[in-house]
Order: structure tokens, then sequence, then C-alpha cells
């Protein structure tokens, strides 16, 4: 019976393996085909050769260096500020004893709970007025307080666990709190920073609302609102390179999340139990 039982567990895992293994393994051999083959052949089959030139069309012609270059811009700079802010806040609301402590606390966490669809309009109105409309500034800007009740949720979840023996040795070693924080508690707390990274990095490279609705100057575009759009760069369906610039934009955060799983899934579960 036990037999039964762990074949018939390897049999689901397998079919899980492929249910999500197979549908990129399928984009990257798509992004490889000579446009003949999609007319000739059917979608699902293999492709003949290694077209390269979808990845320099799609490159080129089809502004992903540009698109590219937006985005990490604007994640880039919004990870550095969420980085720092949710350290320093998540200190303050966890470590640190003042009188409206708990207050702050549960304000960054009540922004957990509200529907981003929500801010869309205000948002607009409020960047239409002051003239931040088609900047990197706007998204930056809106990326960095959306991203932060999560990631000080992370921080205090690890921190709360932190043993006080450790600052308090600081403290009387004649540490101040600037000090303490940066030279002491951060390289202590490398892995809920990473995951901090990993997922807010994840959450703006993919964001097509945003940018959708606050950028419309073509060369501004991030890389989803400009896949959105890509066709459009050839006038007809060039699928291998529009598969070509999915591959492009998908497989680099694959290669990164799995690098840093170890320290995601740690930092995720930093301070779950104590001891």
């Amino acid at each position: 019976m036990k037999k039964v039982r762990a074949g018939f567990r390897g049999v689901v895992i397998f079919l899980i393996c492929v249910i999500e293994i197979y549908p990129l393994f399928w984009m990257l051999t798509a992004s490889l085909k000579q446009q003949s083959e999609w007319s000739e052949y059917p979608a699902y089959a293999l492709n003949k050769g290694f077209h390269f030139q979808n990845y320099v069309d799609a490159w080129t012609r089809g502004n992903m260096a540009t698109f590219f270059k937006n985005s990490l811009i604007t994640t880039l700079i919004s990870l550095v500020f969420i980085v720092i802010f949710s350290c320093t806040v998540g200190f303050a609301v966890t470590k640190m004893q003042w009188k409206f402590r708990d207050a702050v606390a549960q304000y960054f966490t009540f922004g957990i709970m509200i529907p981003v669809a929500i801010a869309l309009i205000p948002l607009f109105q409020i960047y239409s007025r002051t003239k931040l409309l088609n900047t990197h500034l706007c998204l930056i800007l809106t990326y960095i307080a959306f991203g932060l009740s999560l990631s000080i949720y992370l921080v205090k979840g690890y921190l709360r666990s932190f043993p006080d023996d450790i600052m308090e040795a600081a403290v009387i070693d004649g540490c101040g709190i600037f000090r303490l924080v940066w030279y002491v508690l951060t390289p202590l707390m490398k892995n809920s920073i990473v995951t901090v990274l990993v997922l807010q990095f994840f959450f703006k490279w993919n964001d097509l609302l945003f940018s959708m609705t606050f950028i419309s100057d073509s060369k501004l575009k991030t890389v989803q609102t400009g896949l959105l759009y890509f066709s459009d760069e050839f006038g007809s369906k060039n699928w291998g390179a529009i598969f070509a610039s999915v591959s492009m934009s998908v497989f680099p955060m694959l290669i990164l999340y799995m690098i840093l799983n170890k320290a995601v899934i740690e930092g995720m579960t930093a301070g779950a139990v104590k001891g």
C-alpha cells in the first residue's frame, strides 16, 4: 500500500512539473523559430533550427533595450529606498520604545489590505496636477509607497525574534542608533533583506497597471507595457521576436529566484519559530 501511495505521489509530482515546465520550454523554443515555421507547421511543433536573430530584432527593432532600461531605472531606485525605509521603520516599531509605535505599525500593516486599483484615480490626478505624469519619478514614488507595507511586515517578523542582548552589548560599547542599525542589525538580517529585494523586484518588474496608467510616452515605457504593444513595432505579428522579448523578460527573473531561493525561504520563515 505504501508503494502504491509513493508511486501515485510520484506521478502527481511529475505531472505538476510537466505542467509548470512545458510552457517555459515551449516559449523558449518558439522564440527561436523562423517566421516561416509558424505558417508551415503547427504551433506546438518543435523548431527546425535556432534562429537567434529573433532576439536581435526584439532588442533593437522592438525597442526592448529602451524598455529594459526604463524598468531597471524605476525598479532599482525604488528597491533602494524600500530597503532603507523598511529596515529603519521596522526597527523603530519593533525594538524602539515610543508613544505611537503600535499605531504606526498598524498603519503600515493596514496598507497591505488596500487594493491597488483604489489609488489609481487619486494618484493620476495628483501626478497630473504636479506635472509628474510621463516621468520615472511618478512610478518610483508609487512603487515605494506600495512596497513598504509588505516589506516592513517581513522585517518586523525577523526583528521580533532578534535577541536584544546583541543590541544592548553594542550600545554599551558606545554604538549609536544609526550605527546599530547599519553595522550590527543589517548584516545579520541579510536573508530578510534578500527576501524583500526579490519579492519587490518581481512585483515592480512585472507591474503593468501603474506603468500603463501613468506612462504614455513610448520612450518611457517599461518592459510590461512595451510587451503589450510590442507587435506594433513590426506592423505584423513577428511571433519569433515576440516570444524572444517575453523570454528576455521572464527567464532572468526565474534564474534570479533559483539563485536566491534558499535565502528567500529563510527570510519568509524568519521569526515564525521562537527558540
